[in-house]
């Protein structure tokens, strides 16, 4: 063993992020005899903003050798096959922007590039009747897609919707079991290493002190270690993403649950809906300088479909990023590393992130700063790109109704979205290579969805044969509609493998 080895771990701050990270962080126990130690108050409530998902979610349960029905079932989870948006072109527009890929490359030519010169010679249905997500979605059908699926089936993509509470219990299950040792206590100090600046215990409201070699600071947005002590700094993104506040409330589920997030878009934000297997989850991001708090609360609690189950909650945040998210000891994960609105079902991803880039880049106790600085120039590309893809829904609007949009729709966009959205309307061209998160699909389905259409094409379109491209492209779009129509129900498929016990 390393003789520099990490000893012990302490996480600050329980939650999904907390969890999610002692179950995660259990791996290593099998390596070395690394102590591992959850410290939460229940008097802290902890803040969930969304429970929706996206598919790298999968990737991490598996790697935790989670069972994805028991999973589901625990969690009063169901499935999500993408993002349904409404209002955000325009008013009365919706688009659906599915997991997995639109149609099929040909000849080495992006499926859009080809639907895009279809779509400038005739009429042609949205590019979502090319996406297997996307129909089995419209269909209210859901299929799991095995190891050995065969197109179009293998081309579905999907998440998951839960309650993030218990999806919490049910790691904080799975990580005890694994050795976590978890400690109830208020935190009301902590102390620094006088020569190394590092964090080296903190303080429990009744006297309690615990070291540790390394700190995971989950402890919200007020960054108890990674902000309050080691003044790290926050990276404000506000002018790109005005909405700074959010309200939430569930209701009774008024029918069967769909298969997908829906996200309307609203004078001064936009409103979520998330169905689960015995409430849906709603609530409502706005910006504050447009929308009064109670007014906010009214217009959520007016159009909830079913019965509202709790008080509604509020939220206040500012979107951006802390300036490293590993700072001398302390990794931040979930709303002390940053924030980005959950129109895009990013925050539990953020999460997810974070620690496998952890674990790739584990220290020991002498903490290279090569480690670091690779772990939070990573952290930063992922954040960013996760932050220009948001804002692109924002931009990419043609609504002039509100103030609030036509801020949006004029303000000046960073560096790295302007770019995008150059390459994009001139020929088309979208390079994602090399990013974790939202492929190509995903920004053709917001582009296209938000009417923000290519001139032209890229010349490579020219050489493939107009019939024979055209031929190619209903037959695909049959075979997706073909493949839902077999597929069982959202809810029967629930019903058959996953129902949660508590109904």
């Amino acid at each position: 063993m390393n003789a520099h080895a990490i000893r012990k771990i302490v996480i600050v701050g329980g939650g999904t992020a907390g969890w999610m990270a002692a179950a995660a962080l259990t791996t290593l126990r099998a390596k070395n005899a690394v102590e591992i130690c959850l410290v939460e108050s229940d008097e802290i409530g902890t803040v969930g903003v969304g429970e929706a998902t996206i598919p790298p979610l999968i990737a991490f349960n598996n790697m935790l050798g989670i069972n994805e029905d028991e999973f589901v079932a625990a969690t009063n989870g169901t499935f999500k096959l993408g993002i349904e948006f409404v209002n955000w072109g325009a008013v009365g527009e919706r688009y659906f922007h599915p997991f997995g890929p639109h149609g099929q490359d040909f000849r080495g030519v992006h499926f859009h590039q080809l639907y895009s010169r279809a779509a400038r010679q005739r009429a042609m249905p949205d590019i979502q009747n090319w996406s297997m997500s996307a129909v089995a979605a419209e269909l209210g059908r859901f299929a799991r897609p095995g190891p050995d699926a065969r197109l179009p089936l293998s081309q579905l993509g999907y998440a998951f919707h839960f309650d993030a509470g218990l999806y919490a219990l049910f790691l904080r299950r799975l990580a005890e079991t694994d050795g976590v040792r978890r400690v109830e206590g208020k935190i009301v100090a902590s102390a620094l290493d006088p020569e190394s600046g590092h964090v080296r215990s903190i303080t429990l409201a009744d006297g309690r002190e615990i070291e540790g070699d390394l700190f995971i600071d989950c402890s919200g947005f007020r960054g108890l270690l990674i902000e309050e002590k080691l003044g790290t700094g926050y990276e404000d993104w506000s002018k790109w993403l005005p909405c700074d506040r959010a309200v939430a409330a569930p209701c009774s589920l008024p029918d069967e649950p769909d298969p997908f997030t829906r996200s309307t878009a609203l004078a001064a934000g936009w409103q979520w809906r998330i169905p689960l297997q015995h409430r849906m989850g709603n609530g409502m991001v706005y910006a504050s300088n447009h929308l009064a708090r109670v007014d906010a609360e009214s217009m959520l609690v007016e159009s909830l479909e079913g019965d509202i189950l709790a008080e509604p909650r509020h939220l206040t945040f500012t979107a951006g990023r802390r300036r490293r998210a590993w700072n001398g000891n302390v990794v931040s994960l979930g709303l002390s590393s940053g924030f980005v609105e959950p129109l895009e079902s990013t925050s539990i991803h953020l999460i997810q992130s974070g620690i496998v880039k952890l674990l790739a880049l584990f220290p020991d106790r002498r903490f290279d700063p090569a480690e670091r600085d690779e772990y939070n120039r990573q952290m930063q590309t992922v954040f960013e790109d996760v932050r220009d893809f948001v804002i692109l829904h924002y931009k990419a609007t043609r609504r002039d109704d509100s103030e609030f949009w036509n801020y949006c729709r004029n303000m000046d966009v960073p560096d790295s979205l302007a770019t995008k959205f150059e390459l994009w309307r001139t020929k088309g061209r979208l390079f994602r290579e090399g990013f974790e998160l939202f492929g190509t699909a995903s920004w053709v389905a917001v582009l296209f969805g938000q009417g923000v259409l290519p001139l032209e094409t890229e010349p490579a379109v020219d050489a493939i044969d107009e019939d024979m491209a055209n031929d190619a492209l209903e037959k695909m779009r049959l075979s997706y509609r073909q493949m839902a129509e077999h597929m069982p129900g959202h809810a029967e498929f629930i019903a058959r493998s996953c129902t949660a016990s508590s109904g």
